[in-house]
């Protein structure tokens, strides 16, 4: 049965990140925003509370202790801070968890260690691709095995942290088989090059990039899984999870703030709080919240609780109504706060900003 009391470990990751975010996050995330660059230190600090180190197994060095929805609860705390900060802090999990998940032995022995490093590993993942109604189970890149080494071609946009990466995870249809397939690739690979920085709207402090393949040679045993399929399916749905998560966490964010707000702004004598319009929007920002808040458990703990299934229903859903509820509840803070809510150094315009984004960030995540 679905518990929604934490354990005390659970509560006790979930408190620090929080400290974290709000002391040292929201501190530097608005200069961040505005110089379109990642505050290092700041990410540094996030990286050491741990929570991807703890996932690696003991013989690599880490905890053994991988658990999805606490991975889910970490994200949403992080991201109560600020998207683009807990995006950055995360993205070597985009290496690391499908590794974790469905890498050969051979694979976890060279990758896993590098998570319980003193810093950030440069890993990231390249999934999405340009163009309309991008499908992830259909992607224009491809891969074509030859002479014992598969040839990637195609080219992938919104890659976090490319530049300088030490391995890329990149996700091919494979033209033999006509299966999703994830490459790992060094990131110095001849061939592999980094086109443009995506000028985005939102998470504007995170590095996101547009990656050219072309005939990019990896041997056979890079393939993430070796000779059997790299499990896409069940990965994707551990981002479609984690990136509802933080979605949460955006929302949280902005709806705790225009409440607060709303008690301390006073028109007419009275706080606009006790409006009945105001009133309203915000008890219906909260049931949003929670609303998502409660399918994104739901979907981590199918995912904890019965990993041999996808669970693509619950994953599918809660990213569904996450990216729905996040936009509904950033829209609604920007509303509370008035004129207010549209000048740049009240935090509740960039949240906007970034809860649009989420029904195009498929990928840029994983528990």
């Amino acid at each position: 049965m679905l518990s929604f009391t934490p354990t005390e470990e659970q509560q006790m990751l979930v408190d620090a990140i929080t400290r974290y975010a709000v002391n040292d996050v929201r501190a530097a995330a608005h200069d961040a925003d505005e110089a379109s660059s990642l505050p290092a230190a700041v990410v540094q600090k996030g990286w050491e509370i741990g929570v991807l180190p703890a996932v690696v197994p003991a013989d690599y060095g880490g905890l053994g202790e991988y658990s999805p929805l606490t991975n889910a609860l970490a994200a949403e705390a992080f991201a109560f801070g600020d998207l683009a900060v807990a995006l950055a802090v995360m993205a070597p999990g985009l290496v690391g968890l499908p590794v974790l998940m469905a890498g050969t032995e051979a694979q976890q022995q060279h990758i896993l260690p590098a998570l319980v490093e003193e810093t950030p590993p440069g890993f990231t993942a390249a999934m999405l691709e340009p163009g309309i109604a991008f499908d992830p189970y259909a992607p224009k890149t491809t891969a074509r095995r030859e002479n014992g080494h598969y040839v990637l071609d195609g080219l992938k946009c919104y890659v976090p942290l490319a530049e300088g990466a030490r391995r890329v995870l990149v996700y091919a249809r494979d033209v033999n088989t006509g299966s999703v397939e994830g490459f790992l690739v060094d990131g110095d690979a001849q061939g592999m090059s980094i086109v443009d920085r995506e000028r985005l709207m939102g998470v504007r402090a995170l590095p996101l990039y547009r990656v050219q393949l072309s005939g990019v040679k990896v041997s056979a045993d890079c393939k993430l899984g070796g000779e059997q399929p790299t499990a896409f399916t069940r990965i994707h749905n551990h981002s479609q999870v984690a990136l509802a998560a933080m979605a949460v966490g955006v929302a949280r964010g902005a709806f705790e703030y225009a409440r607060d707000y709303a008690k301390e702004r006073v028109q007419f004598g009275v706080p606009i709080a006790t409006k009945q319009a105001i009133a309203f929007m915000l008890a219906e920002m909260a049931i949003e919240v929670d609303a998502a808040r409660l399918m994104v458990w739901e979907a981590a703990w199918k995912l904890e609780t019965d990993p041999e299934d996808d669970n693509t229903a619950e994953a599918r859903l809660a990213k569904d109504y996450a990216d729905k509820a996040v936009m509904m509840v950033a829209d609604g803070a920007v509303q509370v706060l008035g004129g207010h809510g549209y000048i740049r150094e009240h935090p509740v315009e960039r949240w906007l900003r970034n809860a649009r984004g989420f029904a195009a960030f498929d990928g840029l995540a994983m528990i």
